[in-house]
């Protein structure tokens, strides 16, 4: 079998067409000078660069400040205006009689006026900051939640690719191994040794082999495009898995200590718990439109004007309580609680929703990280099994026992269960962390943990096209926070 270095440091041919399918070209970590990203690394790119977390911090940063605004009804209200006219009187009518003092009808005035009240008693300014800080810790759990999923996400990506080159190079040496036996078949066929019946055996098989190849290397990049979406950056080449990583099963060894785990930590499952004190401060919002305010306030006055026949300013003061009690509002305040206390009971079901299927999640995942230890186990036995059994088929092929239909469907089983073995692998530490992220605990040790198992003795490399244009070239980075409105 072909060396790993040697499958994928060449260029398949199409003859009349240049081979395109695979702009992408995966090398050995040692043909190239630059140091190989590992998932640690590009973990780090994720969390500065990924625009659904950026999207939901800033989300959160928004909330926080809506809270300070709810605060700020509690707190003084001071507010100050002034006035200035020009003041003319136009008068049709005479009399007769003389008056006490001259009319002035052109004159000028000021006026300036500062009141300052503060709440007393307002229930609804303190609901709506109480629900406010719900909101915020609910927000909280939320931001949690995103970036736990950007982790699982940036490394079910970063496992795709390896797992894709994986494939990839198990259909390359499938797709050699059959064209060799093709042409064997022609030129025994040639010579009369076999049928044409033979050849069209294993010209069927090739094709098949082809195809496979082919779409194992468009799943290849499909993959680091996947893991470029993520984090907004191109890598020239990741570490693969090392071959002797620790399969074994998760600790806790029970289901239900993950399950009791998810309740406490699950950032989803806690958001929506924290959405029913939401949806209860809500109703006291509305039963709080029945209860009367109480406010102290204090104003003063200044006036001025230059009436001719007046002189000095005028000034006044008043400190006092002012009461507002609700009687009637049409009803709408009794609908309103009524409105918000259906929203409550649903608030409680969704939680119940989300707690049966956090559990059944923890559940699930934690028997597949189970039945992956058996798997892989299972898979790299087969490997063995199915390659003990080819051999055994070409013997017998070459003493005339078999024919060359069994050793196409040999060669076919081993070079499946090499990708099978591949993916069972992968989805050992993929179904890991995934238990991790429904149980809460997905943190950047679990993930420093896996990227141990990492080696830079197998890497993949990544290689644009020699005819890429700058658009393909071009990383998605979310760029600079965006600039605030003026004040």
């Amino acid at each position: 079998m072909p060396s790993r270095q040697a499958l994928f440091t060449r260029r398949s041919r199409v003859p009349g067409a240049r081979w395109r399918l695979l702009p992408l070209l995966v090398a050995a970590a040692l043909a190239s000078p630059a140091q190989a990203a590992d998932l640690w690394s590009i973990a780090r790119d994720a969390l500065d660069n990924n625009a659904t977390l950026a999207s939901s911090r800033s989300t959160y940063q928004s909330t926080e400040s809506s809270r300070e605004v709810q605060r700020g009804d509690l707190l003084p209200q001071i507010d100050a205006k002034a006035s200035v006219a020009n003041n003319r009187t136009f008068e049709r009518q005479a009399s007769d009689q003389p008056t006490g003092s001259p009319n002035d009808d052109n004159y000028n005035s000021a006026n300036v006026s500062v009141q300052a009240t503060q709440a007393l008693f307002d229930a609804t300014n303190w609901y709506e900051l109480k629900r406010s800080e719900n909101q915020v810790g609910q927000q909280s759990l939320t931001l949690e939640q995103t970036r736990q999923q950007v982790l699982y996400d940036v490394a079910d990506a970063y496992f795709a690719i390896l797992q894709a080159r994986d494939i990839l190079a198990a259909r390359v040496a499938q797709e050699k191994a059959i064209q060799r036996q093709l042409e064997q078949a022609k030129e025994q066929f040639q010579v009369g040794l076999i049928a044409i019946t033979d050849v069209h055996e294993a010209q069927a098989s090739y094709d098949l082999a082809r195809a496979q190849r082919i779409a194992a290397a468009n799943d290849l990049q499909v993959s680091f495009e996947a893991l470029e979406r993520l984090t907004g950056k191109r890598y020239d080449s990741i570490e693969g898995l090392a071959d002797d990583i620790p399969i074994e099963t998760p600790k806790p060894a029970a289901r239900d200590a993950w399950v009791s785990m998810a309740m406490e930590n699950n950032p989803t499952l806690l958001a929506t718990r924290k959405g029913i004190d939401i949806a209860r401060d809500n109703v006291d919002v509305a039963r709080a439109g029945h209860l009367p305010t109480l406010d102290a306030y204090a104003d003063y006055n200044y006036s001025n004007n230059d009436i001719d026949y007046l002189s000095g300013h005028s000034s006044g003061a008043e400190i006092g309580l002012q009461a507002s009690v609700p009687i009637f509002h049409g009803g709408s305040t009794s609908a309103q609680v009524q409105s918000n206390t259906y929203k409550l009971e649903a608030s409680q079901y969704d939680f119940e929703a989300q707690r049966r299927q956090t559990t059944q999640q923890v559940r699930s995942f934690y028997t597949r990280v189970v039945n992956d230890v058996q798997t892989v186990e299972a898979r790299r036995q087969a490997v063995v099994s199915n390659r003990s059994a080819l051999e055994a088929t070409r013997s017998g092929y070459q003493v005339g026992t078999r024919n060359i239909v069994d050793v196409l469907q040999a060669e076919q089983n081993l070079y499946d269960a090499l990708a099978s073995y591949a993916q069972a692998r992968y989805a050992y530490v993929t179904d890991l962390l995934g238990l991790r992220r429904e149980s809460g605990t997905l943190d950047t040790e679990a993930l420093r943990t896996v990227n141990d198992w990492l080696s830079e003795t197998e890497n993949v490399r990544l290689d644009l096209p020699a005819d890429a244009t700058d658009g393909d070239a071009a990383v998605m980075d979310i760029g600079a926070p965006p600039t605030p409105p003026a004040e």
